[in-house]
């Protein structure tokens, strides 16, 4: 896919900042629109419908967290890279905006130099998680348990579960390799990627809604201690 073909969505409500963000990314060759609101970047999400959004935490209107939100309750918009641009530094602000569905965090202030590499380890991540189905298998199945990497379903006992991006790229990651043990680095390094900057703790919480999400099935995902996690269906 050509730069011009990904598309990049630039919330925030320091004018400056956007437009720093909109030239360097512009240069680079990225189609790219901008919001200044919560209430601007939803309506430009649903028509623009961008591969990846690089999105404010605190801003008029929705904030950044809501904007995440409801960006992960569209189905149109299931295979969006959300990035947060925050000041804030607090393990716990990670945390929640994993658990709403985010993929990464730049911290400001930063350079555009670190974002367009960012941007662009990003989309390299989610091309080459699109494209795998091709050298892997693209259905794996545990009793009534069925994970469809083409159609990115999951389906449990019969009816589809909706799953976030990173939610099921972990599952397959960990299915597809059943009964192998990973830590936690290795799980960080092979979903989210070697550039990502990410705490332990990301796996545990994207974890612990995968399980949630299994209902019957949550055993399958087996805490490996002193290791990681590991995939099996053996009691």
């Amino acid at each position: 896919m050509n730069n011009e073909d990904i598309k990049i969505l630039c919330v925030d409500d320091e004018q400056d900042l956007l437009d720093i963000l909109k030239y360097n990314l512009d240069n680079a060759g990225f189609t790219v629109e901008t919001a200044e609101n919560g209430n601007q970047a939803l309506e430009l999400a649903q028509t623009f419908k961008p591969d990846l959004v690089l999105l404010d935490i605190m801003m008029p209107g929705p904030d950044g967290y809501e904007v995440c939100r409801q960006i992960r309750k569209n189905t149109d918009l299931a295979n969006t890279t959300i990035v947060f641009l925050t000041a804030k530094g607090d393990e716990m602000d990670q945390v929640l905006g994993l658990e709403l569905g985010a993929d990464d965090y730049i911290q400001k202030p930063f350079s555009p130099r670190v974002v367009l590499s960012k941007v662009r380890a990003l989309l390299r991540l989610s091309s080459r998680s699109s494209t795998e189905g091709k050298k892997e298998a693209d259905t794996l199945s545990a009793e009534g348990l069925l994970i469809d990497k083409s159609k990115r379903q999951v389906v449990i006992d019969g009816e589809e579960t909706p799953f976030l991006k990173k939610e099921f790229d972990l599952l397959y990651f960990l299915m597809n390799r059943e009964g192998l043990a990973f830590s936690r680095d290795n799980i960080l390094d092979e979903v989210w990627g070697q550039d990502s900057v990410q705490v332990d703790r990301t796996v545990d919480v994207h974890i612990n809604r995968i399980r949630k999400k299994l209902g019957s099935y949550s055993s399958y995902i087996k805490t490996i201690q002193g290791i990681g996690y590991k995939f099996s269906a053996d009691s």
